[in-house]
């Protein structure tokens, strides 16, 4: 795939008090490359405290089409991902939606 054929986008939330994911870090953030042609999710990172829970979030949206709507990607992640931080990884994945949706409107993407 062409690399101009993709745009990256992202969103934060804090995480959650009293996890280990709070000790760690005050942000957890979502950052995803999507096709602008397919809109789908083509590659994505977060920042958890293991490498096999970004792995786990990785292969969890990876090919998801934005086109679909967030509350089909809010789905798979009430359905496959059961850790404290869910709720933040949630409105992480809520505001990289919103940068993603305004982007099209604006026409850049």
């Amino acid at each position: 795939m062409s690399e101009n054929r993709t745009v990256l986008v992202s969103g934060y939330a804090q995480a959650p008090r009293g996890t280990g994911m709070s000790e760690t870090m005050t942000w957890i953030g979502v950052v995803l490359e999507i096709d602008l042609k397919t809109h789908e999710i083509v590659a994505a990172d977060a920042t958890f405290v293991t490498d096999l829970a970004r792995d786990f979030f990785r292969r969890t949206v990876l090919g998801y089409r934005l086109t679909d709507g967030l509350e089909g990607l809010s789905a798979l992640i009430e359905n496959r991902i059961h850790t404290p931080s869910k709720n933040s990884l949630q409105t992480a994945l809520q505001a990289a939606f919103q940068r993603y949706a305004e982007a099209r409107q604006a026409g850049k993407g």
